[in-house]
């Protein structure tokens, strides 16, 4: 919004009649000053959002794939150990014999690594998943923190802006209804022109 106050500020000074009544000049010339004081301090809010919220949140979310990857890892090893439990299982079922009993010992074997492996990756989840949640407000807060404090500053610059260009183009004893019937007579005086078609 900013660089379009800029731009019709500065259409606004190219325009003929600054030249031909120079208290319209005044005008339009304080109007191109707030407006790019405006701008300027867009500006700076944006980068500060840019500095403060923006590159932290980015930062938080390249942590994501590798979460993503532990969980996925913990998945394979949970698959491969339910294989293992299910082949476990169905040697235990089938009756005693000599073989089946060297298949279910060897089986176990197997197992044994992978459900190890599995119990540590889960472990390592449940431990780091419920401290990196919480950790979430503690990063967040300080970037909010600076979005509030950059909003505030940008509102009370934009306050002053306004209020000072409010003071350099406002004529001492105008109210806003005798304005706003001025106004309205010069609206009036161009729909009455012949060139202006009828609503």
């Amino acid at each position: 919004m900013s660089k379009s106050a800029v731009k019709i500020s500065l259409d606004l000074l190219s325009n003929p009649l600054c030249e031909q009544d120079q208290d319209f000049l005044n005008m339009v010339t304080a109007l191109d000053t707030a407006m790019k004081r405006m701008d300027a301090f867009n500006q700076e809010k944006v980068n500060q959002i840019q500095k403060t919220v923006i590159e932290p949140l980015k930062k938080f979310g390249s942590v994501f794939p590798s979460l993503n990857m532990a969980v996925k890892r913990r998945e394979q090893v949970l698959q491969d150990y339910r294989r293992l439990q299910a082949k476990v299982e169905k040697y235990e079922e089938k009756e005693k014999t000599g073989p089946v009993l060297a298949k279910l010992h060897q089986a176990r074997e197997e197992l044994r690594p992978v459900r190890d492996d599995f119990e540590a990756k889960n472990k390592q989840l449940l431990d780091e998943m419920p401290r990196f949640y919480n950790s979430r407000l503690d990063y967040f807060q300080p970037s909010f923190e600076s979005l509030i404090r950059a909003q505030v500053v940008y509102y009370s610059e934009m306050h002053k802006i306004f209020g000072d260009l409010t003071q350099q183009l406002d004529q001492p004893g105008h109210l806003d209804e005798q304005r706003e019937r001025e106004n309205e007579a010069k609206l009036s005086e161009l729909r009455a022109l012949s060139i202006v078609a009828d609503d």
